[in-house]
């Protein structure tokens, strides 16, 4: 027992590669020296002596950096701290045929917590103008023979895709652009419940819309989640009881 307790007290060795240590020096670099995108950053040569590494590990660190999209190298200037675009790396991942199950439903589930966030965004930046568009939307979709009852994709995308617009939110937008293929993905490949009861009182695109005319932001955020939770559990295959 004795023994045990002395080991519980030993430091464990640090594992982390050369390579590693560097990128961390150099992130504690950028925030200490109060660096914005645009900022010229030291030559490889001066850090790797400063540092006391190679100039190769110096430029496998900043290689991830460039990865990740905060450095770049610009001509004449050499390397230069960058605005990151948040979203690229997600997108590159985002690739249904490789996601598992558990993971498409955090993603929709993400999807709901988003959406039903964005009722003071749309509240306060709506306009008569989007509100006229929005109402074309669900009119098109309910003169559309073809809707299957309660969700199509493509009605789906062109209603959500105009609150995400209303939002005024650019990375939303984005985000809401790389869900819809996913969407498709997981109707194209079995994950859909075609026969799907939905339940009394589903809450449509027009429920929807007369709320975002006439209603409450409050009142949307509830109405949003009554009508994504059946969506995503038909999507998902999900859906186990009765609707009430």
């Amino acid at each position: 027992m004795g023994r045990k307790s002395a080991l519980t007290k030993i430091k464990p060795v640090n594992t982390s590669s050369l390579v590693d240590k560097v990128e961390l020096r150099l992130w504690e670099y950028f925030e200490e020296n109060h660096l914005k995108p645009g900022d010229a950053l030291p030559k490889e040569l001066d850090l790797s002596r400063e540092l006391g590494v190679s100039r190769t590990v110096v430029r496998e660190a900043f290689s991830r950096l460039r990865t990740l999209g905060f450095v770049d190298s610009k001509k004449n200037r050499g390397m230069v701290l960058t605005r990151p675009d948040v979203l690229s790396s997600f997108e590159r991942v985002l690739n249904p045929k490789i996601l598992s199950h558990s993971t498409l439903q955090d993603i929709f589930e993400w999807r709901m917590v988003l959406e039903i966030g964005l009722a003071d965004l749309i509240f306060s930046r709506r306009t008569e103008a989007d509100i006229q568009e929005l109402e074309e939307i669900v009119d098109r979709a309910e003169q559309d023979e073809g809707v299957v009852a309660g969700f199509n994709a493509h009605h789906e995308m062109e209603f959500h895709g105009k609150l995400y617009e209303m939002s005024g939110n650019d990375t939303l937008r984005r985000f809401q652009g790389m869900l819809f293929p996913v969407f498709q993905y997981v109707i194209d490949h079995g994950l859909f419940i075609k026969d799907y009861p939905y339940p009394k009182g589903y809450v449509t695109h027009r429920k929807l819309f007369e709320i975002i005319k006439k209603g409450t932001s409050s009142e949307f955020a509830i109405a949003m989640q009554d009508h994504l939770k059946p969506s995503m559990d038909r999507i998902l295959g999900l859906y186990s009881g009765t609707p009430s």
